[in-house]
């Protein structure tokens, strides 16, 4: 549970890449022993989300551009057969996708960019949830908080994701027209557009 709590404030954007994590101030914020917060802390170490340093503590990770195109691979194999298969996806689990983009737009007009990124990991754990299987939406959060310490590398984060929030929506129209393939070739292209984007941020300027 306590492993969940410090997952999400990750994917949520309240953790950023190489802060330290105070023992105390968490364990008591979350009125569990030191004991429970160190396995929360080894746990979490497995998932490449923290991790500890030698005599200084623990420490949320920095990811490299290596690991993001490695999570792009993963995205490609487990959002990209969601999207195929949504043909025949229930209405809820479509409406639950379009409720993450409605999220988006809504902070958006009232710029708050960082609302936005959470609402897009919404979209894509969402999207990842047609698959039907509770295995792979464990490892999509996994891979999705890792993806959202990669989000803090951008400069300017209404740059990098407003042009997503209309992407967002065409991907949730074509599947709520019954277009798979379509919609399958969009997330591609979305997907390849992403990659590079967060891959140019890691290039010192000259």
């Amino acid at each position: 549970m306590v492993a969940d709590i410090l997952r999400d404030r990750i994917a949520e954007g309240l953790f950023v890449p190489g802060q330290r994590l105070s023992e105390e101030s968490i364990g008591a914020a979350l009125e569990v022993s030191r004991n429970t917060l160190r396995e929360a802390f080894r746990l979490l170490g497995h998932e490449r989300l923290l991790e500890h340093r030698l005599n200084r503590g623990v420490f949320v990770r920095v990811l490299s551009a290596e690991d993001v195109a490695d999570l792009y691979r993963m995205r490609r194999v487990i959002e990209g057969a969601a999207v195929r298969n949504s043909a025949h996806a229930p209405r809820d689990a479509l409406a639950a996708i379009r409720e993450a983009v409605t999220e988006a737009s809504r902070a958006a007009d009232e710029g708050r960019w960082g609302d936005v990124g959470t609402a897009n990991i919404r979209f894509h754990q969402n999207l990842a949830a047609l698959n039907g299987s509770p295995r792979l939406d464990e490892v999509m959060r996994q891979l999705l908080a890792e993806l959202r310490l990669v989000f803090h590398v951008m400069k300017n984060p209404r740059a990098f994701h407003e042009p997503f929030v209309l992407r967002n929506l065409e991907l949730v129209e074509l599947m709520e027209a019954g277009r798979a393939a379509e919609a399958g070739q969009a997330l591609e292209i979305y997907l390849d557009d992403a990659e590079k984007l967060l891959i140019q941020a890691y290039i010192p300027e000259p």
